[in-house]
């Protein structure tokens, strides 16, 4: 067929001399398969494809739309002029045109294979980014990891098909670059590794608020690809962090947080040693107009007032026995106005109102409770609504909390004193 073809266009062509006859007809012939080549490729671009796509548009399912907009039929189109080159190829008559020809062609359609598989799997995807727990087990990583694989793939195949080689024999004779290979891929072998550790421990997921402070991360997961872990912080600034260092190094998740229902409050009153007593009758009797210290300050007087008399203490000396203090009635105070309080959790978790070890401050008075809504502006509300009624209650208590003296605090003093000299 190829003889008949080039004998056919030389013998049309007697006017012009050889071996410029045989050039040209070659010529003709190489510029008649790529018109046909760019005809195929246009055909199933314009007509295939858009036929395609209006079928997927009908359709009940999303999946097949999916396909349509990633490109998947598109791409698969380019297959038909690198097809077409590589049967067209044995129209010339030198063995070895022919033999690059169809290399080249082979080439190119792995190229295409590749690129079509590329975005079919951008496409399972997206499929995947529908389902309602994908953001608890995100597949970007390991998408990423595959389409790297496959392209890598795809080079070697053309560089070897190219060469006259196949590709294990290729890969072989890549033996001796490993060490080079290992370096240039570092990172992603190590994302790979940290991809498949990630996921497999759920780690982290799409939607966690973390913190890393070694690399200024505070805020909202909204991507985990194969190398890095994007962070969106609280003050809008995005942080990218490798995800590699999410297994080399340390970093807080607070999804527990959430799904607890329960965020904790941990923070401490100072209260001036100096400001702590024993109660009088009379401040007992004030204590005990108080709703909540009621049934608390009649229990309390009764135990300690029966020990003192079965144990004859003299109570001539405020020493001698046992005595209510303004500060164990704070602390009572606050334990009972804490479990009446309908934002936090008074069973299941750690609730607590201790007092720690005094320091140069004073006495903490430490509370240790957990509020039942872990929204950030919610938990802020809560939390300063408690701090603000107990700093404004301890004064009634006859106690004073620690604040170091302000620039106001020393001149007032110093005003005091020099207008009574």
């Amino acid at each position: 067929m190829q003889g008949n073809i080039l004998g056919w266009i030389e013998e049309a062509t007697p006017f012009i001399a050889s071996p410029w006859n045989r050039v040209f007809s070659r010529v003709l012939v190489g510029l008649g398969l790529l018109l046909v080549c760019a005809l195929a490729n246009w055909i199933a671009k314009r007509v295939i494809v858009r036929v395609i796509h209006k079928i997927t548009r009908k359709t009940r399912v999303k999946w097949d739309q999916t396909l349509s907009d990633r490109g998947v039929f598109i791409r698969l189109s380019h297959l038909v002029p690198g097809l077409i080159l590589y049967h067209g190829a044995h129209l010339f008559e030198e063995p070895m045109t022919t033999l690059w020809l169809q290399r080249m062609a082979m080439a190119y359609v792995g190229i295409c294979v590749a690129a079509s598989l590329h975005a079919l799997l951008n496409a399972l995807q997206d499929i995947y980014r529908s389902f309602q727990d994908a953001h608890v087990k995100p597949i970007t990583g390991y998408v990423q990891s595959v389409q790297l694989v496959l392209w890598l793939g795809a080079v070697v195949y053309a560089v070897a098909t190219l060469m006259g080689r196949s590709p294990a024999g290729f890969l072989t004779g890549l033996g001796a670059l490993s060490a080079v290979l290992m370096l240039v891929f570092r990172d992603t072998i190590l994302g790979l590794v940290a991809g498949v550790q990630l996921t497999a421990n759920d780690m982290v997921r799409i939607g966690d608020w973390i913190e890393m402070p070694k690399y200024g991360a505070d805020g909202d997961v909204i991507d985990i690809t194969l190398h890095t872990v994007m962070v969106r912080n609280f003050d809008q600034t995005i942080t990218t962090i490798p995800a590699h260092a999410l297994i080399a190094d340390s970093f807080k998740n607070w999804r527990g947080m959430h799904e607890s229902g329960g965020r904790r409050i941990k923070r401490s009153l100072m209260v001036d040693l100096h400001s702590v007593k024993f109660c009088e009758p009379e401040l007992l009797e004030k204590f005990a107009r108080v709703q909540v210290l009621k049934d608390y300050i009649a229990e309390r007087r009764k135990q300690i007032d029966t020990w003192n008399e079965e144990n004859k203490v003299d109570l001539s000396c405020p020493l001698n026995g046992r005595r209510i203090t303004n500060l164990g009635t704070f602390r009572a105070y606050i334990t009972d106005y804490l479990k009446h309080h309908p934002a936090i959790h008074q069973s299941g978790m750690v609730f607590l109102v201790r007092q720690m070890e005094p320091t140069e401050k004073g006495v903490p008075l430490e509370i240790y409770v957990f509020t039942k809504d872990t929204r950030w502006p919610v938990y802020e509300g809560i939390q300063a609504d408690i701090f603000d009624h107990l700093i404004a209650a301890a004064p009634w208590f006859d106690l004073s909390l620690f604040q170091t003296p302000s620039g106001s605090d020393v001149r007032s003093r110093l005003q005091a004193e020099f207008s009574g000299v």
